[in-house]
């Protein structure tokens, strides 16, 4: 049996230190008057008893534990009992051995359990009397959510080892056993794959809008500081105006009517806009707002502003695999670049993880492009942070001051909800909830899924939800499809060949492999991000050796290299068995530039940055493990016309005159391959 000297709050939060009064209960269980949460300066946020738990300040964000025994629950309502009981079990999960280190892991215990407790309160009875009662044991794995089930039943595991000192347990050996049996059907859908029609305009888009910001972005601030001063002059102080509601007499950009004494009006804000030359600006990226209350008009400005920070968070997503909590959670230090003596700078995004392994320095590889989101963001955050500082209900730290979240909610004095504590982090909203506040920046008939658009997803994601995603209705964006996207993509960018983004995710990747073959990702790429890249990788292999038995691919040695090379094939064709088959090393595809290498292990020439040992053009004969792609045959013409046209400049009989020839017979070589077929 665990003592109490035994127990401790494992939470990781700068708040808990051994001193604090929540480390350790004084008492098992627990005295009702127990300081559970508290802040810095000593406060109490909640206690044992309470019927909800605030965790906010350990989150980061708004979060509670409803125990469902208050006046008002607004959810299920639980027995004081039980309510007690699940109390108990939640202590024990956070101050026992193994406690959870972080909000997410207790968040992952505490919604099956109470949904347990939920159904014995539900039934009259007490969840230590739950093993007594098979009729409500059946139903336990009903409510239980399918996908998160084989975590449950870990979780109830784990509590069998507290027994003793929790006085009951919930299941025991053979309960578990016959949850286990009783465990629902669950069809693991895949993440939906964005169309490279639909992800190359999302992606150009992002970048307009960003850039646009960054080539007004001296206006813009000027613009808000000349609105901070007039709000400043007619409140008496800029934290005065910070803090005291809106008087409406006051407001620097109303009308005539509401003059005060000592105050100056400046008109409605679009004329502060238009004199500052954003107006046109703003009205290409923002809604307009109804005239009417004074304050509207320039609150377009942070509905503009917040729309850079939406859009450069989904512009780094894009380029780097972060999770939008991960990225959310940046800041303005976060890129940096590593000098590699053979490829030069490559850029590399650090920030905080804790989804699988906490890390508080893990590294994400990325993009050149991700330096105007990062800009843009640095900017829109310097400004509010400004404001933060002169509001003492933000209570910035000193490390919020010099190096502010890139991510953060309005401060300014005409924003709503500028008394928010600072490190109370602003809830991100989904991806769709963020293209419907801002319906300038994406056109709805450019969203539109057209039939060739239906077709890759569905080819790509074949438990595509046929209700969601039909043809004519808008593609639906969430922010773990860009997640999955990228990564298919920086492993298949043949997909999207004729996409002017295509190159650079292809670029991108290049980066990634790089740093991969370094070694560095062993220490610092989390291992979800990991898994996820290698899972695409394969995946996105095994769909294109299923293109490879098609006529799309030709062998320079005719039909029967061909059929020796795929000879080996499983049969019965699926992409999926490709995927695993590629996984054991069975079968290998590596896109490249005029089409596939099947070569397994290591090439040393690879066709990424020539092609001419790949078509024979190099003196030798054609690669055995080449496979010729004709549906590359227009970016190919591109290149060849690309290669004449530098041939001209290089001059004659030089290293870079004979390695161009030999690029230009190489791709005549594939040119008259698959003319033949």
């Amino acid at each position: 049996m665990v003592t109490i000297d035994q127990l401790g709050l494992a939470i990781h939060s700068p708040l808990v230190t051994p001193s604090s009064r929540n480390y350790r209960p004084p008492s098992w269980p627990p005295p009702r008057d127990w300081v559970v949460v508290e802040d810095a300066q000593g406060n109490i946020i909640s206690r044992w008893g309470d019927p909800v738990w605030r965790l906010d300040l350990w989150e980061g964000k708004p979060t509670s534990l409803n125990f469902g025994d208050g006046l008002v629950t607004h959810t299920t309502r639980i027995d004081g009992e039980n309510a007690d009981l699940l109390r108990l079990l939640v202590t024990w999960r956070l101050w026992g051995p193994r406690g959870a280190r972080t909000v997410s892991t207790l968040l992952n215990f505490f919604t099956p359990l109470r949904k347990i407790v939920a159904l014995c309160s539900k039934n009259g009875i007490l969840t230590s009397d739950l093993m007594r009662f098979p009729a409500v044991m059946k139903q336990v794995s009903q409510v239980l959510a399918p996908s998160t089930f084989d975590n449950s039943v870990s979780e109830l595991h784990q509590l069998l080892d507290a027994k003793q000192t929790l006085g009951f347990v919930l299941l025991d050996k053979n309960g578990l056993k016959q949850l286990v049996a009783s465990k629902p059907r669950y069809k693991i859908a895949q993440t939906a794959y964005i169309p490279p029609r639909i992800w190359s305009y999302q992606i150009n888009r992002l970048r307009e809008c960003l850039e646009d910001y960054l080539e007004h972005r001296h206006k813009i601030e000027k613009c808000f500081q000349f609105c901070l001063d007039a709000y400043a002059h007619n409140y008496g102080s800029l934290t005065a105006a910070l803090k005291t509601k809106p008087i409406r007499s006051r407001v620097p950009f109303g009308e005539k009517s509401y003059y005060e004494t000592g105050c100056r009006y400046h008109g409605h804000f679009s004329l502060t806009a238009e004199q500052f030359g954003i107006s046109e600006l703003l009205g290409r990226w923002v809604v307009l707002p109804k005239e009417g209350d004074p304050e509207k008009g320039i609150r377009l400005l942070s509905s503009y502003l917040s729309l850079i920070q939406h859009a450069g968070l989904a512009y780094m997503c894009i380029f780097s695999l972060m999770r939008i909590e991960e990225a959310s959670s940046l800041r303005a230090d976060c890129l940096y670049w590593e000098n590699d003596e053979k490829f030069g700078r490559i850029p590399i995004l650090r920030g905080v993880t804790t989804k699988t392994d906490l890390d508080s320095d893990a590294r994400w590889p990325t993009s050149p492009s991700v330096q105007i989101a990062i800009d843009s963001m640095t900017s829109v955050s310097s400004m509010r942070v400004h404001c933060a500082e002169h509001n003492p209900s933000a209570a910035l730290s000193v490390e919020d001051k010099a190096n502010p979240y890139l991510f953060n909610r309005a401060f300014e004095p005409w924003a709503a909800g500028k008394t928010n504590v600072y490190s109370l982090r602003k809830t991100t909203p989904t991806y769709k909830e963020f293209s419907l506040r801002y319906p300038k920046l994406f056109r709805e008939k450019e969203m539109r899924i057209t039939e060739e658009d239906f077709k890759i997803a569905l080819s790509i994601c074949p438990t595509l939800n046929l209700e969601e995603f039909q043809v004519g209705k808008s593609w639906p964006i969430a922010w773990h499809q860009i997640r999955r996207t990228s990564a298919v993509n920086m492993f298949a960018s043949g997909v999207v060949s004729d996409s002017s983004m295509q190159y650079l995710m292809k670029h991108a990747s290049r980066i990634m492999s790089l740093y991969y073959g370094q070694g560095h990702t062993r220490l610092c790429l989390n291992k979800e991000t990991r898994t996820l890249v290698v899972n695409a990788m394969y995946e996105a292999m095994g769909k294109e050796v299923l293109n490879v038995l098609s006529e799309r691919f030709v062998s320079p040695y005719g039909e029967e290299r061909k059929a020796m090379i795929v000879v080996n094939l499983v049969t019965d064709p699926d992409a999926k068995k490709f995927a695993n088959s590629a996984k054991k090393g069975e079968v290998f595809f590596r896109s490249m530039r005029l089409g596939g290498c099947m070569k397994r292990g290591v090439c040393e020439y690879g066709g990424v940055e020539s092609i001419s040992h790949c078509a024979g053009s190099d003196g030798n004969h054609p690669c055995a493990d080449v496979l010729y792609d004709k549906e590359k045959a227009e970016a190919n013409k591109m290149y060849l016309n690309s290669i004449e046209q530098r041939l001209t400049d290089a001059p004659a009989d030089s290293p870079l005159h004979r390695s161009m020839e030999a690029e230009k017979r190489g791709l005549e070589n594939y040119f008259d391959v698959i003319n033949r077929n």
